[in-house]
């Protein structure tokens, strides 16, 4: 028998907060944050009854996910489960951005959630029975009504639109895409593109003015001014182990971008190790991601297995390649 929890946004997070309730059939909570189960994700799965399974080291059907546990800043993670149905708890205060957020509403997403955000239901399996007993019936409801709505349609069809009417529609149709796809660039500009940038823009001027920008390059400089640095850099970066908890948000990529930018700047660090060390400190960029993809993809089970600790092996050499290509590709740039 399975109970309820009710999930409460954290400081600074979103949402209204929702109700998790396990099944028979939805019995697993998955934890998709690197680095085993998250202690939400085992609070959530020790309150409930159902299993909590580490996302990164297996395979579950998307019809067994009661909810999902990430740590994603607001790229492209955070809007993966919502837009497949899935209560999705985001342990990182966000809001919905990125090019999924328009699948991302207040009752399938809640964020900034920690272990004190989860409370406990006085509810049993029996309401949850109840209540997909509701759901069955509103479903065939609206079953009926689409097969009225259907019926409608097809007598509609019966009498052909004329050549004009068909030409306006259509009209109508690309317009109406063009001027969607418009809102769509905008609203992605206002709620990703320039909160970036005023966030670098922030991070720069506080590198300047309180002086940790000098303290750091005396830290940064061995590493980012020599191709030895850089290798070590970037082999630090993509450690299977490490590269998944560095990847979400790509925060240490912008933090470690933004001071290596300002000590090129300065002219502490050669203007010919920009391209190199753009590279070197990408290395982790999307390790988080991977087995979240083989998922969009459909993988096999086995195809996880293997493929998330491959891929995440690879990028270590792949990562040192890259680094030694940008290198001599440097070369006559500055």
């Amino acid at each position: 028998m399975y109970k309820r929890v009710k999930v409460n946004k954290g400081n600074g997070g979103w949402g209204k907060g929702f109700t998790i309730a396990p099944t028979e059939e939805k019995d697993v909570i998955l934890s998709v944050t690197g680095g085993g189960i998250h202690p939400v994700a085992q609070k959530i799965a020790e309150l409930t009854g159902a299993e909590a399974v580490d996302g990164f080291k297996n395979t579950i059907k998307d019809t067994r996910i009661a909810a999902a546990i990430i740590d994603c800043g607001g790229t492209a993670r955070i809007g993966v489960y919502p837009m497949k149905g899935i209560l999705t708890v985001d342990l990182l205060p966000t809001s919905p951005s990125g090019p999924l957020a328009k699948h991302i509403n207040e009752d399938n997403f809640v964020s900034g959630v920690k272990v004190s955000n989860i409370q406990l239901e006085d509810v049993t399996l029996e309401n949850n029975n109840n209540d997909e007993q509701t759901s069955i019936i509103k479903d065939n409801n609206e079953a009926d009504t689409d097969d009225t709505t259907t019926s409608q349609k097809e007598q509609t069809k019966d009498s052909k639109p004329s050549f004009l009417i068909r030409f306006s529609k259509g009209i109508g149709n690309v317009t109406g895409t063009f001027y969607q796809a418009g809102r769509d660039s905008i609203d992605m500009l206002i709620k990703n593109i320039l909160p970036f940038m005023a966030f670098i823009s922030m991070l720069i001027g506080i590198i300047n003015y309180t002086g940790v920008g000098q303290w750091l390059a005396k830290l940064m400089t061995p590493l980012a001014g020599s191709l030895v640095g850089l290798l070590i850099l970037v082999i630090i970066c993509t450690i299977p182990i490490l590269s998944p908890i560095l990847g979400p948000g790509a925060v240490i990529s912008q933090v470690i971008g933004v001071l290596i930018g300002t000590q090129i700047g300065a002219g502490n660090v050669p203007p010919e190790f920009a391209l190199p060390a753009l590279f070197a400190i990408t290395g982790q960029v999307g390790a988080d991601f991977i087995p979240v993809g083989l998922s969009l993809g459909e993988a096999e089970e086995k195809t996880v297995e293997v493929g998330v600790p491959a891929v995440l092996y690879s990028r270590m050499i792949t990562g040192v390649l890259a680094v030694i290509i940008a290198y001599f590709a440097s070369f006559g740039l500055y």
